[in-house]
């Protein structure tokens, strides 16, 4: 693996990292309860949700940064 692919690789987790707040709002998904836990189909959803939640965060601060 070379740096290049390293530093693509870490540059994309810090600003997911950063957008996690803001993508976890947006998702609007309820906190987890202590000692409960979900389905597979559950888990399922739960992602696609935060996939679309951290899609339009990133459109959001690229709007907000032009």
């Amino acid at each position: 693996m070379s740096t290049d692919t390293t530093d693509a690789r870490q540059v994309k987790y810090r600003e997911f990292m950063s957008l996690l707040p803001l993508t976890s709002a947006l998702a609007g998904l309820p906190p987890a309860e202590p000692g409960k836990y979900f389905s597979e189909g559950q888990m399922e959803n739960r992602a696609a949700n935060l996939r679309l939640a951290y899609k339009v965060a990133r459109q959001l601060i690229q709007e907000v940064i032009k």
